[in-house]
């Protein structure tokens, strides 16, 4: 058998993925897949209740697979996708699916918010609104779906949802609730100038707590179905950009972390609460306490390379395009690639551009589509970081997670895009170790997440710009930029 852990939950857009951690460093996963639900064209959904059987499912396996018994794990922590929607009955159930992050039906409701609190939204949530966001899908219900709307007794985020189904206790964290858009986030309340507003009760609103807090024990049938203890404490946790930047341990104001999950994520640490962005980028309350985070986000980052794959490259594993991209040179001879597949939030909040190749001849070839793919997502990420420069942002390394960090080629061109040292951390699960090192507070192994990072955070491969590519990489980057005009 194993020694004691505390498991991370991390529940993804695709997956939801479990890690048991042991203190001395040493951890196991487990992941199941999530189905996603495209009603029409940019609607994107999924069954809150997939989530919780299928997290189930992946404790379990962690638990076989590794011979863990179930008195050893010691703390369950969450890290969750943000912004999704999910509306609960009087008896806690979904009313319908959850509306998740990368939906952009509520654009209109998103120009009705800009009308019609312009600046005064801005001052209170630190933030523009953005169809992410879980006010404006709120705002699409009531007018979309009255008889729904009239059933409304809570509101909760996606891992909310599922630390209820384990508990039956309704909070949330601090860094999930700023990404719904009616958070204060000066004083870390739920705004009742938004709320009030747009006619939304705060009582449909959960309590707010720290992310490290224990709320209470796994119930009964949450301990049957997962095959853990009943009372094994649960912490709120917290949204998954905060967890990812804990497990990465990008705590200081000179680092950046670029995460390339299903979107992408330029994401820096903030010593205190500065509103100088003004929704330009994204401003966050922290997993961390009394600590601020902000970010640019892309929308189809690595779901630009799944698409990619599962459209022109057949049976071909990631790691094969990836390969098959090394063979085309810098700028692809010629191709360039928009990764606007589902509109584009930062540096462009639009969500009705759309992505497209440029530049092709009778001469490109299967390898220049799948580098321009590569070239046009890292190219996104950098107009984040040019965004940053303009506001005085000058970090000294990038802390890469997710898939741009787990192949070298991939990384390194991350490195010379952005003219930056880029190192990768020994353990890359990024926000389901977050959401373990939090755990691991709670279990009593550390006083604090800072010092559980202290302990357990490393980083392996360090990738230093490469002076030609960087050349190189700069001319194609200036004629990337001129393609958003181009396709709006």
């Amino acid at each position: 058998m194993t020694n004691d852990v505390v498991l991370g939950i991390d529940l993804g857009t695709s997956s939801v993925k479990v890690m048991a951690l042991q203190r001395s460093g040493k951890f196991y996963t487990h992941a199941e897949p999530l189905t996603l639900i495209h009603p029409q064209n940019g609607y994107n959904e999924q069954r809150p209740e997939e989530w919780v059987t299928q997290t189930f499912k992946a404790i379990r396996g962690v638990l076989s697979a590794n011979q863990i018994s179930r008195e050893a794990v010691k703390a369950i922590g969450f890290s969750g996708q943000m912004h999704g929607l999910v509306a609960l009955s009087a008896d806690q159930q979904p009313l319908r699916n959850a509306i998740l992050w990368n939906d952009t039906r509520s654009s209109l409701e998103v120009e009705a918010i800009q009308a019609q609190m312009g600046q005064r939204y801005v001052d209170v949530t630190g933030n523009r609104a953005v169809e992410g966001y879980v006010l404006p899908k709120l705002l699409w219900m009531q007018k979309h779906e009255s008889a729904i709307w009239q059933q409304i007794e809570k509101v909760l985020l996606p891992k909310d949802y599922l630390r209820l189904s384990m508990t039956g206790r309704l909070e949330t964290d601090y860094s999930d609730a700023t990404g719904t858009g009616y958070l204060d986030i000066a004083k870390g309340t739920w705004s009742q100038t938004v709320l009030d507003h747009f006619g939304i009760p705060l009582s449909w609103m959960p309590e707010l707590m720290d992310s490290g807090t224990v709320v209470g024990g796994l119930t009964k049938a949450a301990a049957e179905a997962s095959g853990l203890l009943a009372g094994t404490p649960v912490t709120v946790g917290g949204a998954d950009n905060a967890m990812g930047a804990i497990g990465a341990g990008v705590v200081k104001e000179d680092q950046l972390m670029s995460s390339i999950g299903t979107s992408g994520v330029v994401l820096h640490p903030e010593k205190s609460l500065n509103l100088k962005y003004q929704g330009r980028l994204q401003l966050e309350r922290h997993a961390l306490k009394s600590h601020f985070y902000s970010m640019g986000v892309t929308l189809a980052a690595g779901n630009s390379l799944s698409w990619f794959r599962d459209t022109f490259g057949g049976d071909k594993p990631f790691e094969t395009i990836v390969h098959d991209a090394t063979s085309s040179p810098i700028g692809a001879n010629g191709v360039l690639f928009a990764p606007y597949l589902s509109g584009e939030r930062t540096p462009y909040f639009d969500p009705h551009v759309r992505g497209g190749f440029i530049g092709i001849s009778n001469g490109t070839t299967f390898n220049d589509f799948a580098r321009a793919v590569l070239e046009g997502i890292v190219f996104s990420l950098n107009d984040v970081l040019n965004l940053y420069r303009q506001f005085g942002v000058l970090p000294t390394e990038v802390i890469a997670i997710g898939g741009g960090a787990k192949n070298k080629f991939w990384a390194q061109m991350q490195a010379d895009i952005f003219d930056l040292p880029l190192k990768v951390p020994v353990v890359d699960e990024g926000p389901g170790y977050g959401a373990a090192l939090v755990a691991s507070v709670a279990a009593g192994w550390y006083p604090d997440a800072s010092s559980a990072i202290n302990a357990l955070v490393r980083y392996g491969d360090t990738y230093t710009p490469i002076a030609s590519n960087r050349g190189a990489y700069e001319l194609i980057y200036k004629e990337y930029q001129k393609l958003y005009q181009r396709l709006v």
